[in-house]
């Protein structure tokens, strides 16, 4: 059962395999474990960047394409349910048509970039795919009539998932059981089910010619294979997805803006998010998001005390100031590359078959 349902790609350690059912465990248990606003909002940070980083590591890991539009397809997810809510109103209908519209221009800009821009060379097609995204960040800066402009858009949800909506008075394992832990649900649910779609799509024939191109696309060519079709398709599956991404952090945040979900930046956390969990595996997008968002929420928090701590050596306490955070993250980023030049589940799965 167990193996259907992870179309037979097992973890192949038994390190990995508790370390996956500690996240999954962590992440549905998470409300009633971390109690808090903050800690519920990293774990549907969390969720979110998992679909995300999966996604993109259908084109990166298993195609081996290198794009940097994968954030535009994020914010059309994101700002189609904004629009929706925002003019239709707090209904169920107003988040299916957002979604539903949100897919299909997803589909057509990712159709067309792949058939246009797919037969040049990788760094070609990254330069192409990095100035459409800048275009399009640009495009919903100035139409502040449709999108909001810089300010965004504020919208809200139906009454069911709103945190307005206590659907019990008296608390569970003091937690309130209101519309906001309703929507925490919804997103676990349906980030367990896209991750469970990613692996069924890259362990299917379709995903070992996906893994063949990247290896050697001549080869497969030669053999048969229209390259440009598959890679197209790989494009298109990959944009589908990081647009669900984008419209469940839109539904958890009730907001929407360019810096939320357009930034370069969040295209910069994909990418190193990749490369520590571990290119060319889904499960990699898992422990990577998992340690990569907690220590960008609470690594803070951390150095705070241990400036505290050391107080009495006023150049360590300068050095653990919360201010150089982002020192401390690169730091980290350094040693995992250097000691997990794989991705950890690369490492675990090398030293699992030693």
């Amino acid at each position: 059962m167990i193996k259907r349902l992870l179309s037979n790609d097992m973890p192949r350690s038994r390190v990995l395999a508790v370390l996956l059912l500690a996240v999954l465990l962590g992440l549905a248990f998470a409300p009633f474990i971390f109690p808090g606003v903050k800690a519920l909002s990293v774990a549907a940070k969390i969720l979110v960047f998992i679909v995300l980083v999966a996604s993109f590591d259908l084109l990166l890991g298993y195609t081996g394409i290198v794009s940097f539009a994968h954030t535009m397809f994020f914010g059309i997810g994101a700002y189609g349910i904004a629009i929706s809510a925002s003019r239709l109103g707090a209904g169920w209908d107003a988040l299916f048509i957002g979604l539903g519209a949100s897919l299909v221009v997803s589909l057509v800009l990712a159709l067309a970039i792949g058939l246009f821009s797919l037969r040049v060379r990788a760094i070609f097609f990254a330069m192409i795919t990095l100035a459409v995204a800048s275009a399009f960040q640009t495009l919903a800066s100035q139409l502040s009539d449709f999108t909001g402009g810089e300010d965004g858009l504020t919208f809200k949800l139906p009454e069911l998932i709103s945190p307005s909506f206590e659907f019990a008075e008296e608390p569970f394992l003091g937690v309130s059981l209101d519309g906001r832990l309703l929507c925490y649900y919804l997103l676990f649910g349906t980030a367990v089910v896209l991750v469970l779609a990613l692996l069924r799509i890259v362990n299917s024939p379709f995903g070992r010619v996906l893994q063949a191109i990247r290896e050697n696309e001549f080869r497969a060519e030669a053999i048969g294979y229209r390259v440009v079709v598959y890679r197209t398709t790989a494009a298109v599956l990959s944009a589908l997805f990081a647009t669900l991404a984008g419209a469940m952090l839109a539904i958890w945040l009730r907001y929407n803006g360019p810096d939320t979900s357009l930034s370069f930046e969040i295209m910069v956390d994909v990418l190193l998010i990749v490369v520590i969990g571990g290119m060319g595996t889904i499960y990699g997008a898992a422990l990577g998001a998992v340690l990569f968002v907690i220590a960008q929420s609470y690594l803070q928090d951390l150095l705070k005390l241990g400036s505290e701590a050391a107080s009495g050596l006023p150049w360590l306490a300068a050095l653990l100031s919360p201010d150089r955070w982002l020192l401390w993250l690169g730091v980290l980023f350094v040693l995992s590359v250097y000691y997990f030049p794989t991705g950890i589940v690369g490492k675990l799965r090398t030293r699992a078959q030693r």
